[in-house]
């Protein structure tokens, strides 16, 4: 009886510490800078969590599905134990969590105050890409090339010379796919990726507008206030899903066979995007002495904040 409850607390504790690194990731893959992967990596957790996300195929899914006929539980079981879901179920709710909490304070800064939080998110990207930078080569034309090619996209991007029209619901589901997918790759932040193609705050204010929606229904409140929000966020979830089949399994295969320039390319992905807050900065406000100077100090205090955070963890590698 104590062995068993031994092993009760053994699990509970796993579980917490599980939903604790879905907390960090969360967070990290909701702010631009420092990506979800990247924090993985440093917590010590990133294969666990390539071999768990590779695991889950339509065939599992179908074993799992089928479970309700007796002769085929066993086969179900053997399923969810190769999808590790003890392992993604709890990571997730913690992912989860932090992006909802941090889908809050955006959708209100980017109304109150959009100069000190699009400001602060120029520093961390300008720092991740000098962090991330640092670590990698620029010694062939072929990466020479990879780098040209991954920060004029961007910069293309950023100028909305390239971009994704609206924010229709194709649009909602490509984002989903890119952005998901990144935020499982070292070095790629999703949420900047979203900022790169101008649906990170419509994303994140329907996210919290979804969250209010739910919680006024469970006191009274009406269906219809949940049914736009939550479509955005049903198509960004099925987004997410054929992300992670496909976009994050290409790059995972372009990383292990040619690595070096494969990190060059979205390295320079990050380089190129340094611009992309200060646009959402010039909608909203003229560019002025005083807009440039908050800016610049906005920015300052971005980049401290993720050169202290490296310092504190001993360096970042974007793989």
């Amino acid at each position: 009886m104590e062995y068993e409850r031994s092993d009760v607390a053994v699990d509970r504790l796993e579980l917490l510490r599980t939903y604790g690194y879905g907390l960090c990731m969360g967070a990290a893959d909701a702010l631009p800078g420092v990506s979800g992967g990247t924090v993985a990596l440093l917590l010590g957790f990133y294969g666990r969590l390539i071999a768990a996300v590779t695991a889950l195929t339509p065939r599992r899914a179908i074993a799992v599905l089928r479970g309700y006929r007796r002769e085929r539980r066993p086969r179900a079981r053997e399923a969810l134990l190769e999808m590790d879901l003890q392992f993604l179920v709890p990571l997730g709710v913690g992912v989860i969590t932090s992006i909802v909490l941090i889908a809050e304070v955006v959708s209100s800064l980017a109304e109150s105050n959009p100069i000190a939080m699009f400001g602060f998110f120029t520093g961390l990207i300008a720092a991740s890409a000098i962090t991330l930078g640092r670590s990698l080569a620029f010694d062939s034309s072929a990466r020479i090339g990879a780098a040209i090619v991954g920060t004029t996209l961007a910069l293309l991007v950023a100028a909305d010379v390239v971009h994704l029209p609206g924010s229709g619901p194709v649009v909602i589901v490509i984002a989903g796919a890119i952005a998901v997918s990144a935020m499982i790759l070292p070095g790629v932040s999703g949420s900047l990726l979203l900022i790169l193609f101008g649906q990170y705050v419509f994303l994140s204010s329907e996210l919290s507008a979804f969250v209010h929606a739910i919680s006024d229904l469970l006191s009274g409140g009406s269906v219809a206030a949940v049914i736009d929000p939550g479509t955005t966020v049903a198509l960004f979830v099925v987004g997410g899903a054929v992300g992670l089949v496909t976009i994050a399994r290409v790059v995972r295969t372009a990383l292990a066979r040619n690595r070096g320039l494969t990190l060059v390319f979205l390295v320079s992905l990050i380089a190129g995007s340094i611009p992309a807050p200060l646009h959402n900065i010039g909608d909203m406000h003229a560019w002025t002495t005083e807009t440039i100077a908050l800016t610049v100090a906005w920015a300052a205090l971005g980049a401290i904040a993720l050169f202290a955070l490296e310092h504190l963890v001993g360096g970042f590698e974007p793989e």
